[in-house]
C-alpha cells in the first residue's frame, strides 16, 4: 500500500497489518514519509486508537528501528524507571541514585518536556554541563563502572519514536494510549533493562485524567513488557496537584537534591520511596515493601544516595558544585506572589493549568524550535485540602519577563477552585499497583 493508503485505512478505523506497521516505521526511519503525513497518521492513530495486536508490533518495530543495548558485564538485573508525564515529576532524579545506591544498576532513557509536563532531560541539562547526549559505548561504561547512568535518546536507539515523540508534542496527539505506550516501551525494549517500574499517572496534570484511564494504560504497558520477557510492574499515581513544590527546571532539581537529603514535600518522599521500593522489590534485592523502603532510608539517611547523584553528575560532565550549593543555580529576574483571593479550603487544582503556566513562564516548549529557560518556573505552597485565609500564599511565579510572569500568574490562579467547606486532601500518591501473576493482570490497591 501507498503511504497515503496506510493514512486512510487507519483513519477509516481499520487494523493495520503486522507488514504494514512494519512499512509505515521503515518509512520514517528511513525519512521517506514527510512530517506532515507522519503527523496525519499520528493524529488517525490519535482518533481511531489501535488493537492490542497493534500496539504491541508498534511498539516492537520501533525498538527494532536502532541499536538494542546489552551489559554482559553486569550481573545484577538492571531495573528501569519511567514514569508517562506529571506536573514537577522529578523522581527519576531522586530513585535513580537510591537504586543505585542500594546494588542496583540505573541504565535509564529519558526524554524532554512533552505537552505540559516537564522532561527528565531538561531538568538534567539546566545543571551546568551535564551532559545527556552519550555514546552507547560511554553510556555502557558509566553503567557498569559506578552503576548508573541517564541519557537522552540517542539517534542509534529507538530513532523513530524520537521523531514521532517531537512530533506529538507540537501537533495534540501526546495523550493516546497507543502513543504513548509504544513510546514509553519501545525505549525500555532498547535500553537493555531486565525489569521495568512504570509509573503511571491519572488527574487533571496528566494525560490520562481518570484512574480507569491511567490503569488500563498501566496494563498495557505491563503487557508489552511481560510479552517481551522483561518482569514488569506499574504504579498508577496521583497527579490532580502537582508532585511536591517545584514546577519548572532549576527549581525541580533544588527540590530533588533536598529529597536525596531526606528532605522537601512529603507527597514528593512519599511517591519517591514507593517507586524505589518497586525497583528493587523486581531487582531481587528486597523481599517486600518493608524491606525495601527500609533499605531507601538507610542509603538517604547515611548519604550515600546523594553521593552516587553526585558521581553521575560528575561522570556526565556536570558541575559538581552546584549539586553541593544549590544556591549557586541562576535565580530568575522576578519573583510574582499568587495570594487567594477567598478564604476556604482548598477544593481542587488543574494542574494542567499549572503546568501550561510554566510553558507561558519559558520553562518548556510550545514549538519544536523553543529554547527552555532552566531558571523560572512555579512554586507551589498550598495543596488539596489546605485551610487558606483571604491573601495567603498559594504560590510564586518566578520569571525573567515581567509580561510573560504576569500572564502565568494569571493562568495559575484560575487553576485553583476554593470551597467554603473542609475537602478531603490526598492521603497518598499511590493509587494501586499493576503487575500480571499467572497471565493475569492483578491490581493492588493502596488507597
Amino acid at each position: 500500500m501507498s503511504l497515503v493508503d496506510l493514512i486512510l485505512k487507519k483513519r477509516n478505523g481499520n487494523e493495520l497489518t503486522d507488514g504494514e506497521i512494519g512499512d509505515f516505521v521503515r518509512a520514517v526511519k528511513e525519512r521517506t514519509m514527510a512530517d506532515y503525513q507522519i503527523s496525519a497518521m499520528l493524529m488517525a492513530i490519535y482518533f481511531r486508537g489501535m488493537s492490542s495486536r497493534e500496539i504491541a508490533t508498534f511498539t516492537r518495530e520501533m525498538a527494532l528501528s536502532g541499536e538494542i543495548l546489552t551489559f554482559p558485564s553486569i550481573k545484577d538485573p538492571i531495573v528501569d524507571k519511567h514514569s508517562s508525564g506529571g506536573v514537577g515529576d522529578k523522581t527519576s532524579l531522586v530513585i535513580s541514585p537510591i537504586v543505585a545506591a542500594c546494588g542496583l544498576p540505573i541504565a535509564k532513557l529519558s526524554g524532554r518536556g512533552l505537552g505540559f509536563t516537564g522532561g527528565t532531560i531538561d531538568k538534567l541539562e539546566s545543571i551546568p554541563g551535564f551532559q545527556t547526549e552519550l555514546t552507547p559505548e560511554k553510556f555502557t561504561h558509566f553503567v557498569e563502572k559506578d552503576g548508573i547512568a541517564i541519557m537522552g535518546q540517542s539517534a542509534s536507539i529507538a530513532p523513530v519514536d524520537k521523531v514521532l515523540y517531537a512530533l506529538r508534542d507540537v501537533t495534540g496527539t501526546v495523550d493516546s494510549i497507543p502513543l504513548i505506550a509504544g513510546s514509553i516501551m519501545s525505549k525500555k525494549l532498547a535500553d537493555g533493562s531486565d525489569a521495568i517500574v512504570l509509573d503511571v499517572k491519572y488527574g487533571s496534570g496528566a494525560f490520562m485524567k481518570t484512574t480507569d484511564q491511567a490503569v488500563e494504560l498501566a496494563k498495557v504497558m505491563v503487557g508489552i513488557g511481560e510479552d517481551n520477557g522483561k518482569t514488569t510492574m506499574a504504579l498508577v499515581t496521583n497527579m490532580d496537584q502537582p508532585l511536591g513544590s517545584a514546577v519548572g527546571n532549576n527549581l525541580e532539581v533544588m527540590e530533588a537534591i533536598e529529597a536525596l537529603h531526606g528532605q522537601g514535600p512529603e507527597d514528593f518522599l512519599l511517591e519517591c520511596r514507593a517507586i524505589a521500593s518497586a525497583m528493587l522489590e523486581l531487582g531481587g534485592k528486597a523481599s517486600g515493601p518493608d524491606e525495601a523502603e527500609k533499605m531507601v532510608r538507610e542509603v538517604i539517611d547515611s548519604g550515600a544516595a546523594f553521593e552516587k547523584f553526585k558521581t553521575m553528575v560528575k561522570n556526565q560532565g556536570g558541575d559538581v558544585s552546584f549539586v553541593e550549593d544549590p544556591s549557586l543555580f541562576p535565580q530568575a529576574s522576578f519573583v510574582l506572589e499568587g495570594r487567594s483571593e477567598k478564604g476556604g479550603y482548598i477544593a481542587a487544582i488543574n494542574t494542567e493549568e499549572i503546568g501550561k503556566s510554566s510553558l507561558l513562564l519559558g520553562a518548556g516548549r510550545v514549538r519544536l524550535e523553543d529554547r527552555i529557560d532552566p531558571s523560572v518556573g512555579i512554586k507551589v505552597f498550598k495543596k488539596i485540602g489546605d485551610r487558606v485565609r483571604e491573601g495567603d500564599l498559594l504560590f510564586t511565579v518566578h520569571a525573567n519577563d515581567r509580561t510573560r510572569g504576569e500572564a502565568g500568574l494569571k493562568k495559575a490562579l484560575q487553576a485553583y477552585e476554593i470551597a467554603d467547606h473542609p475537602v478531603k486532601g490526598v492521603d497518598h500518591p499511590v493509587f494501586c499497583r499493576v503487575r500480571r501473576q499467572g497471565g493475569e493482570d492483578v491490581e493492588e490497591r493502596i488507597l
